[in-house]
């Protein structure tokens, strides 16, 4: 294979990192060395959270602290409360955490020599649900929204900022446990986005911005939004199936299926299954699982292609009643803390990331006045 005429990169090592590793044979997809599945049964969201950032798994004294330290820096300047008041209700929330991180940066910097590179991490990771959902239940519900909560998790602080009161125990799982497996990703587009503003020496600030315009377009975020219409345009699985045969048919694009590292599965899907088929059971309606199913069968059988991370993603927070366009923007909450442990990698053997490209362009012409 000519390297030098990959698309989009593809199988080309860009670097080194000891963060993740996505696909590797004999390993699959684990944080730090420590398997996914192994994280989602035994930790919580903040301890892998302290695992990618602090490189190590907290103590039990350490993760009281961090879980205290993290729920003290959930409030916002009035400044950006402000800004997020004056930010249009149509406005995609992608822009808007965009925005708020953008606008953070100016009022608290990150030190020129990155010292406290720790804390900014720290403070994304724990304002941007309040970001997010201030702007949200404002324009929505008309209300200007109290950020601290008494929710040890983040997870339970965004479920109980988003409906006004705690959540169920299933719920606040549920959510914790798509906030570990959507945490890290290798070099994904929007990690990679991040390290090269990082390796340019800018802050951290610059470099989440940049990670989450990166996520906000349809080929990389998005999936679990467009999936979530997909199954929603469906009664029955009847119906679905006969549907996707059809737009398979017409060669449509169907979001939430395959990926462009694993071959075989994403073994995050499994994990997101069985958790919207628990839910389904408890919302007492199992139509949009059974036609996830269908959706999902119908595209192996036809096209030999899997579920993704994205796909079941969508029927989990759709069931514990979190509107559509607030999904990506979850995303954004959790991998936070991949992007962040990146720049922070980034950093201690940096190198600016200046790729060569090969000219297609014009011969050599002369310039007539």
């Amino acid at each position: 294979m000519d390297n030098t005429k990959t698309g989009g990169l593809a199988g080309i090592n860009a670097g080194e990192t000891s963060l993740c590793t996505v696909g590797k044979e004999g390993a699959g997809l684990t944080y730090r060395g420590y398997d996914i599945y192994d994280l989602v049964d035994n930790a919580s969201f903040e301890e892998v959270a302290y695992l990618l950032l602090r490189g190590k798994p907290p103590n039990k004294n350490e993760l009281d602290d961090y879980i205290k330290r993290i729920k003290l820096m959930r409030d916002l300047p009035s400044e950006l409360k402000t800004v997020l008041e004056m930010i249009p209700r149509n406005t995609h929330p992608m822009d808007v955490l965009r925005t708020g991180v953008s606008f953070l940066g100016n009022f608290e910097p990150e030190e020129r020599d990155f010292s406290n590179q720790e804390e900014a991490a720290d403070r994304l990771l724990s304002c941007l649900p309040s970001i997010l959902l201030y702007w949200h239940r404002f324009h929505v519900d008309g209300v200007r929204i109290n950020l601290a909560t008494n929710e040890d998790s983040i997870s339970g602080h965004f479920l109980h900022l988003l409906h006004d009161r705690a959540p169920s125990e299933l719920h606040r799982k549920t959510l914790d446990t798509t906030l570990i497996l959507y945490a890290e990703h290798e070099f994904n587009a929007s990690t990679f986005t991040g390290r090269v503003i990082t390796a340019t020496l800018s802050d951290m600030h610059s470099a989440i911005t940049g990670a989450i315009g990166a996520l906000r377009g349809n080929l990389h975020g998005g999936a679990n939004e467009a999936a979530m219409e997909l199954i929603e345009s469906f009664d029955t699985p009847e119906e679905a199936i006969d549907g996707i045969a059809r737009m398979l048919a017409k060669k449509e694009k169907i979001m939430g299926f395959g990926h462009r590292v694993y071959t075989t599965s994403d073994p995050r899907n499994s994990v997101n299954k069985k958790m919207s088929k628990i839910l389904a059971q408890e919302y007492g309606d199992s139509q949009l699982y059974d036609i996830s199913e269908a959706i999902e069968k119908t595209m192996w059988e036809k096209k030999k292609l899997f579920a993704n991370a994205d796909f079941y993603a969508a029927s989990v927070y759709h069931f514990m009643g979190v509107p559509t366009y607030l999904f990506t923007p979850i995303f954004v909450c959790s991998r936070i803390t991949g992007w962040a442990a990146h720049a922070m990698e980034q950093r201690k053997n940096n190198k600016l990331i200046r790729p060569a490209a090969e000219y297609v362009g014009p011969s050599l012409k002369k310039w007539n006045s």
